[in-house]
């Protein structure tokens, strides 16, 4: 090829395959190439003395030009592969990078502005962060599948345990009231008198009665736990005539101690009296078995001005702090010495129930006593 055929300079400028743009330091256009202003799609009058470089920009490149571009440039001589967007009219903004160089003599320093396209950078990097995001989403789903199964794991192995110990305490907690049985059907094939025969009714009359509340507890235990909790069939109700009542059953049923219900205020509310009646019945066969002998158990029944609370309070050694935290979990009994009757289910399904009124239980132990209260919103 002849040197004469060679496109000249002005020719090279202007159809270089990236928009080049001359422009003062503020950042006005002196001269654009025709292929930048292709893109743009307008004229070199469109942009000389009429533009300014950042107005060809979106509004975010806008403000990325005035708070780093032109800062940056008043420190240094140039910046490179800057990425921004050009707006086009009745088109989608286009993605370019940018390289903008400060150049000149004797103080006048113009801006030397070279733009390449990046749409397909663009559609790439975009391509990447959402693979990315998927990647990152990805690991965050694995990790959360191996906690869940590292949590079911713990859970299965929880309900294991906790199955293998409850087997344990329930086959030694029956096999003593059916002992009791066993024993008595004994006595009664050998013959004994019609005196010692009413005994040893009674005898099994109560074995029984302690095998029926076993089962019970087991039953109120595996809804709770296991199920969707317990069965509670709200009611306006007479809840201190309810608990009253009550009280006169369970002194029939722990003879060897004084039971006193003290009541304040009357009214109706909206509970389940017979299940707030089982929890005053654990309550009282809790102070019964853990309290000193003999002494005085208190059931007191209070209306407050939002609340409805039910207290039982029994003598006894306070119980041990350490012990206070799950005390009403499954199987937690206290620590009174032979105090071992019942499966430990007791005060967890008092906060059960508790807990199906909209209320809560609570304990305070010292050396004036032990006292639970049950708290049950009125509204």
């Amino acid at each position: 090829m002849h040197a004469g055929s060679l496109p000249g300079a002005e020719e090279l400028y202007d159809s270089a395959p990236c928009g080049l743009l001359l422009a003062e330091p503020d950042g006005q256009v002196i001269a654009a190439n025709r292929t930048l202003c292709t893109w743009l799609r307008c004229s070199r009058e469109d942009l000389a003395g009429r533009k300014r470089f950042q107005d060809l920009l979106t509004v975010g490149g806008r403000m990325f030009w005035h708070t780093h571009l032109q800062p940056l440039l008043q420190m240094q001589p140039s910046v490179a592969e800057v990425k921004l967007e050009l707006r086009r009219p009745d088109a989608a903004p286009l993605p370019v990078m940018v390289n903008i160089a400060r150049q000149g003599a004797n103080g006048a320093k113009l801006l030397h502005i070279a733009i390449f396209v990046a749409e397909d950078r663009h559609k790439y990097e975009r391509e990447l962060l959402l693979q990315r995001k998927r990647a990152e989403e990805l690991s965050a789903q694995h990790a959360r599948d191996q906690q869940n199964i590292v949590d079911a794991r713990s859970e299965a192995e929880d309900r294991a345990t906790f199955a293998e110990q409850l087997v344990g305490v329930v086959s030694h907690d029956i096999r003593n009231p059916l002992s009791v049985v066993h024993m008595s059907t004994i006595l009664l094939e050998r013959g004994i008198s019609p005196e010692q025969q009413q005994q040893v009714v009674d005898r099994i009359k109560r074995a029984v009665a302690r095998m029926q509340h076993l089962i019970s507890d087991l039953l109120d235990f595996s809804q709770a736990r296991l199920g969707r909790g317990l069965s509670i069939r709200k009611r306006q109700c007479d809840l201190q005539q309810a608990i009253a009542d009550g009280v006169l059953e369970l002194a029939i049923a722990f003879p060897d101690h004084s039971l006193r219900h003290e009541r304040q205020g009357e009214g109706d509310i909206e509970a389940d009296p017979e299940r707030i009646v089982q929890a005053v019945g654990n309550l009282v066969a809790n102070a019964a078995n853990h309290g000193a002998k003999g002494e005085l158990i208190t059931v007191r029944s209070e209306f407050g001005e939002s609340r409805f609370c039910v207290t039982v309070h029994n003598q006894g050694k306070p119980i041990p702090p350490d012990i206070l935290p799950q005390l009403f979990e499954p199987m937690v009994r206290g620590a009174a010495p032979g105090a071992s009757q019942g499966v430990g289910l007791g005060l967890f399904i008092v906060r059960e129930i508790a807990r199906g009124h909209g209320g809560m239980v609570r304990v305070r132990s010292d050396e004036s006593g032990t006292a639970f209260t049950i708290e049950l919103p009125r509204g």
